[in-house]
């Protein structure tokens, strides 16, 4: 429940220390201005653009150590809300596609999605499960496993049991990689479907 609230407030901080940093460096550019136009001042300019010249660099080192990582962290939370949202749409076409043929589709193809790229880039992977213990894989660009058996294949958790029983459905998040279990490091960033879709989301979060 509380678990994005410190993120949010660190967010919330950076960006207001972030507006008063802003708000001291145009106060720090318009005294020099007016110290640059002042003929009668002779001898203040150099020590003064000096010295708030490094504390206008030193605000800035400030502001991006803090602001740049918060900001990082709602551009990957955004595309993770995004992957779970597309997992959803295609558990939706799978199903409606099992209704209509009384079968799982083979591969994304199927339900005209084998083209489509989650939020970084890569193709979404599908594993189904049905014809006997043998699965095929999505045939796109993503799986080149194209119709092999599941026996090995399919996402397991920790203790090594099946995340689901009719296929898999993922995004292999931020780092283009994934593994079988869930508590492979290669998973961590996994967006993931388990329990037939009664939890979409990080595999860590799992």
């Amino acid at each position: 429940m509380f678990g994005n609230r410190p993120k949010k407030i660190l967010f919330h901080a950076s960006m207001s220390l972030f507006s008063w940093g802003m708000g001291h460096i145009r106060k720090i550019r318009s005294q020099l201005i007016n110290k640059l136009f002042n003929k009668g001042q002779k001898g203040i300019i150099s020590g003064f653009t000096l010295v708030e010249l490094l504390i206008a660099i030193a605000i800035l080192g400030t502001l991006a150590a803090i602001a740049v990582p918060a900001y990082s962290h709602y551009i990957d939370k955004a595309r993770i809300t995004k992957a779970i949202s597309e997992i959803l749409i295609l558990q939706k076409e799978i199903k409606l596609y099992e209704i209509d043929r009384n079968a799982l589709p083979d591969t994304l193809d199927d339900i005209g999605w084998g083209s489509i790229l989650d939020p970084y880039g890569n193709p979404y992977q599908y594993i189904s499960f049905s014809d006997q213990g043998k699965g095929k894989g999505n045939k796109g660009k993503g799986n080149k496993g194209k119709g092999s058996k599941v026996k090995g294949k399919r996402r397991k958790d920790q203790w090594d049991n099946p995340l689901n029983e009719d296929y898999d459905l993922y995004s292999m998040g931020r780092d283009g990689l994934s593994a079988q279990h869930l508590n492979n490091p290669k998973s961590y960033d996994d967006i993931l479907r388990v329990h037939e879709g009664r939890f979409i989301g990080l595999a860590s979060e799992y």
